[in-house]
C-alpha cells in the first residue's frame, strides 16, 4: 500500500479567533488520526530519526506502538526516556531533529513524530500518569539548581537511579522558561504543572524561593549533598546598544513574558493585568521568543504588531510553524529594516522608532548572509513599546559566586560533552553551559549530566 506523503493534519483554532484569546492554538491529534499518522512510519532498520533525538528516545517504537493501537504500551516506550513529552510535543523543534531526520522527506512530509508525541502525553495525562516503581535508594543526594527544563529532566532521571533529589528553584512557580518564557497559547500552564507533579511523585522535592548564589552558595549546598547540578539558564537579556534604549516603553523580551505569564496577563481580559502595551509594539528579532512577544502583543490588544528584523525571511531562526502562526495572526513583518535610534516625548516615554533599510551581502561566521546598511534610507515608525529580543546570555550569578569555576568568554560555564565543570561534584547544562538554545537540547544536557553523576557518586 502507498504510503501518504503529508502528514495529517492537526486541527487548530482560527487566526481571527485565537488572537482574542491565550487558548492553546493547535488541539492535537485524536486518537484515531495518531493511529493513522503512526502507520506512515516505515520502520527503518537504521532508525535515522533516533539520532536526531537529543533525548533518544526510541521513536520507532513507540510509534509502531501507536500503529498496532497499543497505546498504554507506547506512553511507557516514550515515557521511559523522558520525563517531559507534553512539552516536548509542543516546542520540541522536531523538523530540524528527529522529523529532520525521517526517510520519508524523500519523498513527501516526515512523520508527524511531535504530534505523536503530544498525543501520547495528553493521552496519559487525561487517563492519569503512571508513576513508574522507586529503585532502591542509594543514600546519595544531589542538589539541582533551576526548576528548566535541563533541571528537571536530571531531577527526574536521577530520581529513577534512586538518588535523593531537592530542586532549589528562584522563583515561586516551577518550570523556569517553560513556566514564565513561553506563552500560554504555545504551552500551557496546566501542561508544565503536571509534568513537574510527575517528577515530583518520582521522588524529587522542589524548594522555591531559594536564590542559589544569594540566599545559599553552591559551596554551601554541598557541604549537604553529594553533587549539584547547576541548570540556571540564560537570563540575562540582550540590547541593540542604540540611543534611547533607556526610555519608558523598552522592554527586553525576557521581561515582557515574564511579566505576562506571572502576571497573568494571560488571563486578559478577563483578568486585570497591570501589563500595559498600547496600541502599536514592534518586537526586535525574528527568534522564537520575538514571535511570541509579537503574537503576545496583539492578544493583550495592540492594534499592530510588528516584527522588524534586518535580514530576510530566508534568515529568520524561529522555526516556519511559529512564522506561519504569526503571519496569519495579523503581524506586520518589517524585513531587512535595522533600528538606529528611539526618541520620546518630554516625559521620557517612547513615541517612534528611527530605521534603516539593509540589503544582503555576503555569509558572515554564522553562515547567514551579512545585512549591510543603505545610506540614506532612514524612516521613522511610530511605536507605543518596544520589545527587544535579539537573544539571551547565561545567566550570571551563579558563575560570578563559585570560587575557582571555569566560565567561558561568553559567561557560560565551561563543562565537558556529560556536563561535569573543572570543580569535581559540580556539574551545569543547558542555556548555563550552552548560551540560549532549545528546551529539547537543554533536556538531552540534564539527561547526561544525570548519567555522569550517577558515574560520579558511585
Amino acid at each position: 500500500m502507498a504510503v501518504k506523503k503529508t502528514k495529517h493534519e492537526m486541527p487548530e483554532q482560527k487566526p481571527k479567533d485565537r488572537i482574542k484569546n491565550f487558548n492553546e492554538v493547535p488541539y492535537g491529534y485524536d486518537e484515531k488520526t495518531a493511529i493513522e499518522e503512526a502507520k506512515r512510519c516505515l520502520q527503518c532498520k537504521n532508525r535515522p530519526c533516533v539520532d536526531g533525538c537529543p533525548v533518544e528516545i526510541d521513536i520507532p517504537d513507540f510509534i509502531k506502538q501507536i500503529a498496532e493501537g497499543n497505546i498504554d504500551k507506547a506512553v511507557e516506550v516514550l515515557k521511559s526516556k523522558t520525563s517531559l513529552p507534553a512539552v516536548c510535543g509542543r516546542v520540541c523543534p522536531y523538523e530540524n531533529q528527529c522529523e529532520g531526520e525521517c526517510t520519508l522527506l524523500k519523498i513527501g512530509e516526515p512523520v508527524a513524530i511531535g504530534r505523536l508525541e503530544r498525543f501520547l502525553a495528553d493521552y496519559e495525562r487525561d487517563k492519569g500518569m503512571k508513576i513508574p516503581k522507586k529503585t532502591r535508594p542509594t543514600g546519595k543526594k544531589v542538589a539541582i539548581v533551576g526548576s528548566g527544563p535541563a533541571g528537571l529532566t536530571c531531577a527526574g532521571d536521577l530520581a529513577k537511579m534512586g538518588h535523593k533529589v531537592t530542586v532549589f528553584e528562584a522563583l515561586h512557580a516551577p518550570g523556569g522558561v517553560l513556566m514564565y518564557g513561553i506563552p500560554e497559547f504555545r504551552l500551557p500552564k496546566a501542561i508544565v504543572n503536571a509534568e513537574v507533579d510527575y517528577i515530583k511523585q518520582l521522588g524529587v522535592d522542589v524548594k522555591y524561593d531559594v536564590v542559589v548564589g544569594k540566599t545559599i552558595t553552591v559551596e554551601e549546598l554541598l557541604e549537604e549533598y553529594d553533587a549539584a547540578f547547576i541548570g540556571t539558564g540564560a537570563g540575562l537579556p540582550r540590547w541593540l546598544g542604540i540611543p534611547g534604549e533607556n526610555l519608558d516603553g523598552v522592554y527586553s523580551a525576557n521581561e515582557f513574558l515574564t511579566r505576562v505569564n506571572m502576571m497573568k496577563a494571560y488571563q486578559f481580559p478577563e483578568y486585570d493585568t497591570p501589563v500595559k502595551i498600547g496600541k502599536i509594539v514592534a518586537t526586535f528579532g525574528a527568534g522564537n521568543v520575538a514571535m511570541d512577544c509579537a503574537r503576545t502583543s496583539l492578544r493583550l490588544g495592540a492594534e499592530k504588531s510588528y516584527i522588524i528584523y534586518r535580514r530576510s525571511e530566508k534568515e529568520m531562526p524561529a522555526r516556519n510553524e511559529e512564522i506561519h502562526h504569526a503571519e496569519e495572526e495579523g503581524v506586520i513583518f518589517k524585513l531587512l529594516t535595522n533600528p538606529v535610534k528611539f526618541t520620546g516625548d518630554e516625559k521620557g516615554i517612547l513615541k517612534e522608532v528611527e530605521c534603516l533599510k539593509m540589503e544582503l551581502g555576503e555569509p558572515d561566521e554564522s553562515g547567514r548572509r551579512r545585512p549591510i546598511p543603505i545610506e540614506g534610507s532612514n524612516f521613522k515608525i511610530k511605536i507605543d513599546t518596544a520589545l527587544v529580543a535579539i537573544g539571551q546570555s547565561p545567566n550570571p550569578l551563579i558563575p560570578a559566586t563559585v570560587k575557582g569555576l571555569k566560565i567561558g568568554k561568553w559567561g557560560n560555564i565551561e563543562t565537558d560533552e556529560e556536563g561535569r565543570t573543572n570543580i569535581p561534584g559540580i556539574f551545569a547544562g543547558g542555556d548555563i553551559a550552552t548560551g540560549a538554545a532549545t528546551v529539547i537540547l537543554a533536556m538531552g544536557a540534564g539527561k547526561k549530566a544525570a548519567r555522569a553523576i550517577d558515574q560520579y557518586l558511585k
